[in-house]
């Protein structure tokens, strides 16, 4: 599998440092090398004495194509350090241990990996791994804080199995997963590296980027509205283009009062419609019980179809969608929904002079909107885009379960985002993981909504080309 920038300005050879540290999951390490090799980058490992002991220097050499920089002082010299950092466009440290990070925080360099760290001028990807207790110490919050402060970026440790019966976060996530956010952070870092030089409209575009965490930085965010209120220019190359979106989250009636629903707000489906009109498109957002101060903000070229239940989105869709080039389905629709609904509130047996009393709700399936479309097409050469929020377990990351949900649906894109306190649902910053048909990476976005939306519209306009 190979991951890859959705932007231009990711494309092309760059040249890459792979640091590998004391880890377990250090054999991961070689999966990473593979995959930049596979994009076209060029890489050299500098590794650490402790990394060494956990995956073999000729491993290291042979999949990088360049010998393991491990001795501070070699044959090559004390210098070594300085030309490897030199030559890096990207540090990407992959596994990062407690003891790494300690070290990096207070600026020792007492080896090949620190001192290159130290000397290097490029963008800097830590991505940390080691046991939940370590992860969560105050020492190591402190230190990762310290990083951060710096402008390093830090990718958040996935929660499931760890050595022994161990489990909880502190797993190193998967190497596609890694590759896809260290290139995507290499884009930004350009993109603020040319917008210091000058350039126009993009230039607007790239500070702002560089100024919008992921979701390892909880509650930092710009709000959408500031970057959408920006003089931007963009490419009017989706004009003629009918979008069908539909956003927020649907409500199946119990009685007059209740539902089952989600926590679904619509942000991230209304910013994709502002980033598809942006470009020229002309957007249909079928939303479903969106505040209405919301939508009040989308630009006057969405034409808004609003709905309350799974079944009448889906007729909403099919309805619009018989004339759109796109469908992108990014509401959360309920799988279920009562099988019957009463029509007056239901009492508790308090209420009604019973005790004890017990309710059964019995539920049938929805339909499966997003299968449905990809299996039967609306439009010929119809583009169709899902979304999957999952949160992972102990035994499987959530890109795993958004992998399978990706085989099963069809659909040509699907984006993956893990739901938590920092990303997903609600006014938070969100990140996507973006499959195709197959299951494979094609595309990373992390930031705001709109940021994110704008990435995601980018895929969208390179598979209509």
């Amino acid at each position: 599998m190979t991951a890859t920038c959705a932007a231009p300005a990711c494309t092309g050879t760059r040249r890459i440092v792979v640091g590998v540290s004391g880890s377990i999951s250090a054999y991961k390490a070689t999966f990473i090398i593979r995959q930049l090799r596979a994009a076209g980058h060029e890489v050299k490992v500098v590794a650490s004495a402790a990394a060494l002991k956990f995956i073999g220097e000729s491993t290291l050499a042979a999949l990088s194509g360049a010998p393991v920089a491990s001795q501070l002082f070699s044959d090559a010299g004390a210098v070594e350090h300085v030309a490897i950092a030199e030559w890096a466009q990207l540090l990407l440290i992959a596994p990062a241990s407690a003891d790494l990070i300690a070290k990096l925080a207070v600026g020792r360099a007492d080896d090949m990996l620190t001192t290159t760290a130290l000397t290097t001028t490029a963008p800097i990807v830590i991505s940390p791994a080691m046991h939940t207790q370590m992860w969560q110490h105050p020492a190591t919050v402190a230190n990762v804080e310290i990083l951060r402060s710096r402008g390093v970026k830090v990718i958040e440790p996935a929660s499931g199995r760890l050595t022994g019966k161990d489990s909880g976060p502190g797993r190193l996530p998967e190497p596609e997963q890694i590759v896809a956010q260290a290139l995507e952070f290499l884009r930004q870092s350009e993109h603020f590296k040319a917008a210091s030089n000058g350039g126009g409209a993009q230039v607007v575009d790239a500070v702002q980027n560089q100024g919008e965490p992921s979701q390892d930085q909880p509650g930092q965010n710009q709000p959408d509205q500031d970057l959408a209120a920006q003089d931007l220019q963009f490419s009017q190359d989706l004009a003629g283009k009918h979008f069908v979106i539909s956003a927020g989250g649907t409500r199946e009636a119990i009685d007059p009062v209740r539902f089952l629903g989600n926590r679904s707000s619509g942000r991230q489906g209304t910013a994709l419609a502002r980033a598809a009109v942006e470009r020229g498109a002309h957007v249909t957002l079928v939303a479903a019980n969106i505040e209405a101060a919301l939508l009040a903000q989308l630009p006057e070229q969405v034409e808004v179809v609003k709905v309350v239940s799974a079944l009448q989105l889906r007729d909403a869709v099919h309805e619009a969608g018989r004339s759109a080039q796109v469908i992108v389905m990014c509401a959360a629709v309920a799988d279920f929904r009562p099988k019957t609904y009463a029509g007056f509130k239901l009492k508790k047996s308090t209420d009604s002079g019973e005790t004890d009393k017990s309710y059964t709700l019995e539920l049938v399936e929805n339909p499966d909107i997003l299968a449905g479309l990809a299996a039967q097409r609306l439009n010929e050469g119809q583009v169709i885009v899902g979304f999957a929020a999952e949160t992972g377990d102990e035994h499987t990351s959530a890109l795993e379960y958004g992998r399978r949900k990706a085989l099963r649906k069809g659909a040509d894109l699907l984006a993956v985002n893990t739901v938590g306190a920092t990303s997903g649902f609600g006014d938070v910053a969100n990140e996507i993981h973006v499959l195709d048909s197959h299951g494979q990476q094609v595309g990373h976005s992390a930031g705001s909504k709109l940021q994110v939306a704008r990435d995601l519209v980018e895929l969208i306009a390179q598979r209509l080309s």
